[in-house]
């Protein structure tokens, strides 16, 4: 299946490390240039603001997805090619899902988690086989390590660590994604 809209999860936050916002700039960028679509939570904030500020300024078509409650709270990104807002958080991650042929994760907090482990659970599931990459592998390396875990105490039909790609830069990312490899 070739990948057209990448659903870009990410921290609402900057994080203490910089990196993290040289990353959320270049992925966005990086995916506009390749002429694919972003679909994210549709904040003006934190890694959000930066990865929608970069796809924009690159020319690319941004969705954001924010329930109403947040609308006003992670201000709403005025700049986005199409805004969707939903009633709820669940509505928000499904209409996030329905919108996006891959995934791609840059570091955030327990939210960005959240988002992670719902599409992976989906793919042990049968769900979908939508790729999940993981951008950072320093910053996913517990979560990692947690999937091993699960893995190795029998909590899973097939390999958890097997459902998720970690790949170190953005560029990484891209290049899977327009490759069709993940």
């Amino acid at each position: 299946m070739a990948v057209r809209r990448v659903c870009v999860f990410c921290g609402s936050r900057q994080g203490h490390d910089s990196r993290h916002l040289r990353h959320g700039a270049d992925l966005g960028r990086l995916l506009a240039e390749a002429g694919l679509q972003i679909v994210y939570g549709g904040g003006g904030v934190g890694i959000m603001g930066v990865v929608a500020d970069s796809a924009i300024g690159a020319g690319g078509y941004v969705t954001g997805v924010i329930p109403s409650f947040l609308a006003a709270r992670e201000h709403s990104h005025p700049g986005v090619s199409r805004l969707i807002e939903t009633p709820d958080m669940h509505t928000r991650r499904m209409t996030m899902y329905e919108n996006a042929d891959a995934f791609v994760s840059l570091p955030g907090g327990i939210g960005t988690l959240e988002e992670i482990v719902e599409v992976v659970s989906w793919i042990t599931l049968d769900i979908h086989t939508k790729p999940v990459i993981l951008v950072d592998s320093a910053y996913w390396s517990p979560f990692l390590v947690l999937l091993g875990h699960m893995d190795d105490h029998g909590f899973s039909h097939r390999s958890l660590r097997d459902c998720v790609d970690v790949v170190d830069e953005p560029a990484d990312a891209v290049a899977r994604l327009v490759a069709g490899i993940s």
